[in-house]
């Protein structure tokens, strides 16, 4: 293991990642606006700078900053969505939905999302989930003030796993959160120290950074231990952090740790996007089907999630017409996502089995009987042999997408011509 050489990268990268602080300084004058706004409307809440950017742990051209608007408590039984957004009409800001509707607004090259909260003390009150979000800030905040440098470790945490793929809670993505990078990076006290640890993981890992609990996998709810993450909420104990990781997004940084540590380099730092020619020579003599998507209006996660389930529709039908996937990935972009299949080359026979329902489903399997006319029992359960329809996958794909589950879910679909 080079250890010497995996600190120069880290250092060569932290020079590139960390910002520049006069990249926000409009930052500090949109607080004041919505402060004053606040005031002259006789609302008692507060704007407060969130996320990353409040942490001191944003990357460089990351334009995306996290406000908060705290209101007292006593608002709990208002539509505190409601009234921020009448309050702040001069600012042209844009309605978004979500579990507590929120607000957007753009100026220059920032993109502010605008958050209404309850200022709670502590879990128990919380009402929503956003509501506990400044405590999460505050939480990152006391460490580094004790220990300053934890920042950048932070930013090379994040910087690692966006080019590594593995990075956002989004159902889309699931993968590990900024919020979960931050509990890790404090946790194991730095970024090499992180990989080095995962590297070792097992098939599963338990973090309770406060002790919160005895025994995390019986005191927390069933559904929130799916996750072959479990990291105990500091601020909320109730909650697992990690829960929206998933095993493949897990395994990917498991491995990427490894192969950073055993041969260091900067690419496991850059972010790139996919690259059509580089999956042309990729896919070398093999079907290679490209289709790009244009996204449906609305919140990234409802909208990314919707372009997965496409991605997987297709993976499905492209198996069911035993079509032999190789490999096949998606890239979401809310102007044009890209999905794609390499699929091996071979000659398919005419005919396609089917198979079906069980002999002893007797309703089911009078139905399968009714639509196929080569039906034959094999093992207890029926199978139907049929002509096979598709001999390529692109005429396959074309026909999935002008169906209405895709149509459904995408504004727009094309399979990109070689």
């Amino acid at each position: 293991m080079e250890k010497n050489k995996v600190k120069i990268i880290c250092e060569k990268i932290i020079k590139k990642i960390r910002p520049e602080k006069q990249e926000f300084i409009e930052v500090d004058n949109i607080i004041k606006k919505i402060n004053t706004i606040l005031k002259k409307n006789r609302i008692k809440a507060e704007g407060v700078a969130g996320g990353s950017y409040a942490k001191g742990t944003i990357l460089k051209n990351d334009f995306d900053i996290d406000l908060f608007v705290r209101f007292a408590l006593s608002y709990k039984k208002n539509d505190i969505s409601k009234m921020l957004g009448q309050v702040l009409k001069p600012l042209k800001v844009e309605l978004v939905h979500g579990s507590r509707d929120y607000y957007q607004l753009r100026k220059n090259n920032l993109l502010f999302e605008i958050v209404p909260v309850l200022k709670i003390n502590n879990y128990k009150q919380v009402f929503n989930v956003t509501d506990m979000s400044p405590l999460h800030v505050d939480y990152v905040k006391k460490h580094l003030v004790k220990k300053p440098l934890l920042g950048d470790e932070i930013r090379l945490a994040k910087q690692f796993c966006k080019a590594a793929r593995v990075y956002g809670a989004e159902s889309y993505i699931q993968g590990f959160s900024g919020h979960v990078l931050d509990l890790l990076i404090i946790y194991y006290g730095g970024f090499e120290n992180l990989l080095m640890q995962a590297s070792v993981w097992g098939s599963r890992v338990i973090i309770d950074p406060e002790n919160h609990l005895r025994d995390p996998l019986s005191e927390l709810n069933k559904s929130k231990i799916q996750s072959p993450l479990i990291i105990v909420d500091p601020v909320q104990p109730d909650r697992n952090a990690a829960a929206a990781v998933s095993k493949e997004k897990f395994e990917v940084f498991k491995e990427k740790a490894k192969q950073l540590l055993n041969k260091p380099s900067e690419k496991f730092f850059e972010i790139k996007k996919l690259s059509i020619n580089e999956l042309k020579d990729k896919a070398k003599n093999n079907w290679l089907i490209i289709a790009k998507a244009k996204p449906l209006k609305g919140k990234d996660d409802i909208v990314g999630t919707k372009i997965m389930k496409c991605f997987e529709h297709i993976e499905k039908h492209l198996k069911k017409n035993d079509f032999t996937v190789l490999e096949a990935g998606w890239e979401f972009d809310i102007k044009e996502s890209i999905i794609y299949y390499i699929i091996n080359k071979e000659k398919l026979s005419d005919k396609i089995v089917l198979k079906g329902p069980p002999v002893k489903v007797k309703i089911n399997a009078k139905m399968f009987k009714s639509k196929h006319k080569n039906v034959f029992e094999k093992k207890e359960r029926l199978y139907a042999e049929e002509k096979r329809e598709y001999k390529t996958p692109e005429k396959l794909v074309k026909d999935l997408i002008k169906k209405d589950y895709i149509k459904e879910r995408v504004a727009k679909i094309l399979i990109k011509e070689k």
